[in-house]
């Protein structure tokens, strides 16, 4: 990437280059009102798509011409033979002229029935909360369910195993609905206020992805399932001020770092009614997680996950649900944090189960036996297991995305079950990117993504091991020619070296991009242990920094030791305790190392946003480094760490109470006094994961030592700042708006 040429090597190069390259008029116009309202640059998706349980064939969803609703299709992967599974007609009520609209759909264990999910309702992240109709597929019969309870209050409707009933939870109880005579039975009845039954608390959907609570029995004779108890929970308001005379407080059981969690407990309910039985979990309710719980297959037997609050250990548990008795099985630990994996599977007649860990240092799949005497690795060498494709017991592999030489790059191997052998990689050689696998259960067949900052996501299906490409199911050409005909120049991956370690790092340069001058950067940073900007895939064409681009800026990205890069476990757990602290000294020295290497980089012209963690990060960056980031946005950002949630903040720094220096020399507000450059704060007052609160902290502090900003607000906006008409566009004019005036855009002689 170092840039020595001369202007006389320059304009050789210009005189050499085809006419469309010299003329930036031939290429169409990236217009900001084009990405964020005309919605111009959007591509073609396949699915979702569901394999059948024969592993012969997946069905899938498309639009009926006739009706415009939704069919119910199924392909065979050999032959590509296509059949309507359920035409939309079939999906029309009685009385009713239109089929429903289809937003989820799960076949019954033994494909004869099918649960439709519809008329959806958000629930903080998701829509989890609607209406639900079965089909009958053999008398044709398309039932409602929950007639009993409020329209849309259902939430996670399941089989069960006989496909005889279906049970749902509905306003914070569960109910269970016989198919064939209708009647509806609730089995809990505590549930309202501060008790949640079959569902969970805001922290523990957040940040443990935990939604549906309740699982089904094997035989269908009970069903397990979670309890929460809010109360002791701090509850933040949030107000609604915009769409009545009177404002609106929002409560919102949201339990800080450092404060009282809910209590959550697991029970055993009949399902055809009567008494819960409660498993006596050790330890405090509140300061121990119920992350994970699931029946062990063919038995009365669940296997439950316990992490302490400090989330260093993984205590796992098998429960008999006749005895009530608890039998701790296996243990991990870690000497910082550990992640919960959805990585498990019973093998060898359930003596046998695969565990995910990084107890070697990278983060690897294990065999463990049923009552944890032996911990043997399957996959080996020094790489991450990055997630699992499909775990293939009859045929002895497991199949997973790893990239062992590129951070950026995502690729499938597969390695032996009994842990012979090398891992064999089954992606081709050829085709350098990132690539994602929905695979059959005997991993015969696979649907394939392939995608990188130059091409938008090419979906066909593929047999496996051999990666043949049988058909292409969506090309995205058109996409990918309305990029082209832009004449952007794509993202530069290269890596900055601090001493201390290579950090991964993007650079993308304005469409008329001169060596010989020097030329301002805009950094987008998120550098916190939920994710990474530095990788090589499409993301739309990241047409918002390649908009930027085109107005004279180099655009930049960094990721920091600390995030979620597959660099092992070092990597990632360097940040421990260390939370705003390790990655700004990390992005500042890399900062320092751009300018020093490339002449084109003006040092005295230095941006930084980012959101949520990376508007965090934007803040410390310029709080603790004045004099070299100059300018910045700060997105739905955290001020202080001590009023984020506890499941995240305390996973990598502990509590405030445990680790007072961190919480205070890693949370900007602590530094806002250092401002010195030009700075745009923005948030939405209807966050309910990064508080309003933390822009209004972070106002006072800078008022407090006389530092002017710019502030914008986005009233009753969620974290993501996207509701209500027009928002997407205003707010992104917003962030042009405050470059353009506070970052001198373009190139300047050397």
């Amino acid at each position: 990437m170092k840039c020595r040429c001369s202007k006389g090597f320059m304009i050789l190069v210009l005189l050499l280059a085809p006419t469309n390259l010299l003329q930036s008029q031939d290429y169409n116009e990236l217009k900001l009102v084009d990405i964020y309202k005309n919605r111009v640059y959007t591509q073609e998706r396949y699915g979702p798509v569901r394999w059948m349980k024969d592993s012969k064939g997946y069905s899938t969803l498309e639009i009926n011409e006739e009706t415009g609703a939704q069919d119910i299709v199924r392909y065979e992967a050999g032959t590509g033979n296509r059949s309507v599974l359920i035409s939309s007609k079939q999906l029309i009520p009685e009385g009713k002229s239109e089929p429903l609209q289809v937003a989820d759909y799960v076949w019954s264990d033994d494909n004869t029935k099918l649960l439709i999910f519809t008329n959806t309702r958000r629930v903080w992240r998701y829509n989890t909360r609607g209406d639900y109709w079965v089909l009958n597929l053999k008398s044709g019969k398309l039932q409602q369910l929950g007639k009993d309870v409020e329209r849309t209050t259902m939430m996670f409707a399941r089989f069960s195993p006989d496909a005889s009933r279906v049970a749902y939870v509905s306003k914070q109880n569960i109910y269970v609905e016989d198919l064939v005579t209708g009647e509806t039975r609730q089995i809990t009845f505590d549930g309202g206020g501060n008790i949640i039954n079959g569902t969970f608390d805001w922290v523990y959907e957040e940040e443990l992805d935990c939604r549906d609570g309740f699982r089904w029995s094997p035989d269908g004779k009970n069903i397990a399932y979670w309890q929460t108890d809010t109360q002791g929970t701090g509850v933040f308001y949030m107000i609604n001020n915009v769409d009545s005379v009177y404002s609106v407080p929002i409560p919102l059981p949201y339990p800080k770092a450092g404060t009282t969690n809910s209590a959550v407990k697991i029970g055993v309910v009949p399902s055809t009614g009567g008494e819960t039985r409660w498993f006596d979990i050790p330890g405090d309710p509140r300061n121990n997680y119920l992350a994970r719980m699931d029946f062990i297959p063919g038995s009365d037997e669940v296997m439950i996950q316990q992490l302490n609050r400090k989330q260093n250990t993984n205590t796992v548990w098998v429960g008999d649900i006749n005895t009530m008795k608890l039998t701790n099985i296996f243990t991990d630990r870690d000497e910082a944090f550990l992640d919960i994996h959805d990585n498990i599977m019973w093998l060898d007649n359930e003596q046998y189960f695969t565990w995910t860990s990084e107890r070697d240092g990278w983060l690897h799949l294990y065999k463990v036996s049923r009552y944890g005497e032996t911990v043997e690795l399957i996959t080996k060498g020094n790489f991450d297991v990055m997630s699992i494709s499909c775990i293939d017991a009859a045929g002895g592999y497991v199949y997973y995305i790893a990239s062992p030489d590129k951070p950026v790059d995502r690729y499938l191997y597969r390695s032996r079950l009994d842990g012979r052998g090398e891992a064999e990689r089954i992606t081709p050689v050829n085709m350098p990117g990132q690539h994602s696998y929905q695979m059959s259960a005997d991993a015969r067949w696979a649907i394939h993504t392939y995608e990188d900052v130059v091409t938008p996501p090419h979906i066909s299906l593929v047999s496996i091991p051999k990666h043949k490409q049988l058909r292409l199911l969506v090309s995205n050409r058109e996409a990918k020619e309305r990029y082209e005909n832009l004449g952007l120049n794509p993202k530069e991956f290269f890596r900055v070296d601090i001493g201390e370690v290579e950090l991964d790092a993007w650079m993308i340069k304005p469409r008329d991009f001169n060596p010989s001058k020097k030329y301002p950067v805009i950094i987008y940073i998120y550098g916190e242990p939920a994710g990474a900007t530095v990788q090589n895939s499409w993301g739309g064409g990241d047409l918002w920094h390649q908009y930027m681009a085109q107005h004279g800026y180099i655009i930049l990205s960094i990721d920091p030791r600390g995030t979620r890069s597959p660099r092992g476990r070092e990597w990632r757990k360097i940040i421990y305790r260390k939370i705003g602290i390790v990655a700004p000294q990390d992005h500042a020295a890399a900062v320092r190392k751009v300018i020093e290497t490339y002449p084109f980089v003006d040092s005295s012209r230095i941006g930084i946003h980012g959101w949520s963690g990376g508007g965090q990060m934007t803040l410390n960056c310029m709080f603790r480094y004045p004099e070299l980031y100059k300018t910045g946005i700060a997105v739905a950002f955290v001020a202080d760490q001590k009023n984020y949630d506890t499941i995240y903040q305390e996973r990598y720094m502990s509590t405030p109470q445990d680790n007072p220096e961190g919480y205070r020399d890693g949370s900007p507000i602590t530094h806002a006094h250092n401002l010195e450059g030009k700075l745009l704060i923005m948030h939405g007052t209807a966050d309910d994961n990064v508080h309003y609160q933390s822009f209004e902290m972070l106002t006072n502090e800078l008022i407090k030592h006389n530092k002017l900003f710019d502030q914008m607000v986005y009233p009753m906006r969620s974290h993501g700042i996207y509701e209500r008409e027009n928002t997407s566009y205003h707010l992104r004019q917003t962030m042009e708006k405050f470059w353009l005036e506070n970052l001198e855009p373009g190139g300047k002689e050397l």
